[in-house]
């Protein structure tokens, strides 16, 4: 398609492509164009109507806003929400000691890997539970 434009634009290339029309062909297809041109003019037309509107009702709002005594960094202000606060980290839950090194777990997500070694060896996850948590 960017041929086509290149050709559609560019004025020798477009005369050697047209050429070989007929002069009736020519002017069908100068015909084609105004109108696709008529048509733009009259959405960018349009465009702009509603564009002017919605200036014209934007100015109209911000009046309103400064006659009531406000201002814009007002209405920033109070659309801007607080940060959600992050909650605590959970408490670990599990306990394990391998290498001199303590391992905890929360019990959330997946089982870490010392822990599913010793499950599967046999022992339970009762056996790496904190005192005091259960």
């Amino acid at each position: 398609m960017s041929d086509f434009i290149s050709v559609l634009t560019h004025g020798r290339r477009f005369k050697a492509a047209v050429k070989d029309l007929a002069l009736e062909d020519l002017r069908d297809v100068a015909t084609k164009l105004n109108k696709i041109i008529d048509d733009r003019e009259a959405e960018e037309k349009a465009k702009a109507e509603a564009n002017a509107a919605r200036d014209a009702r934007i100015a109209e709002i911000l009046a309103q806003i400064e006659e009531s005594g406000l201002s814009i960094e007002d209405l920033d202000a109070s659309a801007t929400k607080p940060a959600p606060k992050k909650r605590a980290p959970r408490p670990a839950k599990y306990q394990i000691t391998v290498d001199g090194e303590l391992i905890t777990w929360t019990g959330q997500g997946r089982m870490p890997t010392v822990f599913k070694n010793e499950v599967d060896a046999g022992k339970s996850m009762d056996d790496f539970l904190i005192p005091g948590m259960a």
